[in-house]
């Protein structure tokens, strides 16, 4: 990871328009600690901007150059590592998610140079890779930088998710926060075989699969107390949008490889993703998984969910009221094993202001490079830098997605059309042009009105 962030550096470093602007490398003051107890350098974040003239708006662009993990093994039918292009695809870990959206944005800026055209808009770049960790050390730096990098800065710009269709683009107006849990059960110190062991001890496994089956219903439904109580009603305003939006619900079916979903319909399916919590259960560790049988008990096995949150939910409530409920799970179990329910990471949810000039100038770029309106959309995942830009700033933030519905972010298969790699080029070229024009119409009418 560190290597790929002084690539990105160097990058920046050789492009002759940033002659006269500055990279930096910031070192994060905190480190990764491995199983093993060493300490691990995380790799440092970027600073970069070009132009600093006060007559234009400073736009500054956040990505991230990490990656989700990837062997070809796992299913690649290419080298997750090499970019290849199938059928007008560009496959490879990192292309949608989120090397390729960086790149564009780059080559959007290399486009006015190639073109001797004065770029409309001061740039600033906020490049990190540690995302797909938690961002770790990410928010320390902004506010310590708060004051000084992103002084001048008007407004942010997030290109890290994905378009909710194939074909139609998309404005992302809010995200979902996350609270992750690891539930860990221990009987003893070492594993026991079965046939010495079984049907004479509580076993571990046994409470840990109870307690996990105990969080949600057939339906969907978290079964935690106080969970929904702090959801949003829904508002007439959000409920036009949801009616404005093509979605295919096959479509959305075929991208995910499953056959039915628990609701019918595109409100429901929409208002689940969006705007209400859902609860995940993403694996156990301690547990046999390889291939064969192994018939032992194991010692201790922890289970790892998460719960998806949305605005007004609190994450420190969200916390206590999991953990109460488990607690109280677990002791009507009258189990001698140990429980420890832990929280290793969670991010806030994220909504913005759709009137905001920001949103303006974008709907009016997508307009000009694909020749229609954008579908208003929410994120079901969670982007925790948006929030944490927009409470720590205070400027106007956007997040400007790029990429398909079927570009199989995390997956097997991640990829990014040529088509919307090239198109999304455009739009961030178009969005300097808006957004400049945009700004200088906003200042001119705030002029008018303080003389008169």
């Amino acid at each position: 990871m560190h290597s790929l962030c002084t690539v990105a550096t160097q990058k920046f470093l050789t492009f002759p328009w940033f002659s006269v602007s500055s990279v930096r490398e910031m070192n994060l003051s905190v480190q990764a600690k491995l199983p093993d107890g060493q300490s691990l350098p995380l790799p440092p974040l970027i600073l970069a901007e070009l132009g600093k003239d006060p007559q234009k708006p400073t736009v500054c662009f956040y990505g991230h150059v990490d990656v989700q993990p990837a062997k070809k093994e796992d299913g690649w039918k290419t080298d997750p590592y090499t970019l290849t292009e199938i059928d007008g695809n560009l496959y490879g870990r990192g292309a949608t998610d989120n090397k390729g959206p960086v790149l564009a944005w780059i080559n959007a800026v290399e486009s006015f140079r190639a073109l001797k055209l004065d770029i409309p808009v001061n740039l600033k770049f906020i490049i990190e890779g540690m995302e797909e960790a938690g961002s770790l050390g990410l928010e320390e730096i902004i506010k310590k930088e708060n004051q000084r990098f992103f002084s001048d800065v008007d407004y942010i710009v997030i290109s890290d998710n994905l378009w909710l269709s194939n074909r139609k683009p998309a404005l992302t107006y809010g995200t979902r926060g996350n609270i992750c849990f690891s539930v860990e059960v221990r009987c003893g110190e070492r594993d026991l075989h079965s046939g010495s062991f079984g049907g004479i001890i509580h076993e571990p496994m046994t409470d840990l699969i109870a307690l996990l089956d105990s969080l949600v219903d057939t339906s969907g439904r978290i079964l935690i107390p106080g969970v929904y109580d702090d959801v949003a009603s829904l508002t007439e305003e959000e409920k036009k949008l949801y009616e404005a939006i093509e979605f295919d619900l096959e479509e959305y079916k075929n991208n995910s490889g499953v056959k039915k979903f628990l609701y019918d319909t595109k409100e429901e399916i929409l208002s689940h993703l969006w705007r209400y919590p859902s609860l995940s259960i993403h694996g156990i560790e301690g547990a046999f998984h390889e291939p064969g049988i192994k018939t032992v008990i194991p010692a201790k096995v922890i289970g790892k969910f998460s719960i998806r949150q949305v605005p007004h939910m609190d994450i420190s409530i969200g916390e206590h009221q999991v953990i109460k409920y488990l607690e109280d799970v677990f002791s009507k179990r009258n189990s001698p094993n140990k429980l420890k329910v832990s929280v290793p990471i969670s991010a806030m949810p994220w909504v913005a202001d759709i009137n905001d000039p920001l949103y303006t100038a974008a709907r009016m770029a997508i307009k000009t490079v694909f020749g229609q309106d954008p579908e208003m959309i929410r994120d079901g995942a969670t982007i925790p830098i948006a929030q944490t830009f927009q409470n720590i700033t205070r400027k106007s933030v956007m997040m400007l997605p790029i990429g398909a519905a079927d570009d199989a972010e995390h997956s097997q298969k991640e990829k990014i059309s040529r088509h919307n790699y090239i198109q999304g080029t455009k739009l961030f070229a178009a969005l300097f042009l808006e957004i400049a024009k945009l700004h200088g119409q906003l200042q001119e009418a705030s002029n008018t009105t303080t003389t008169n």
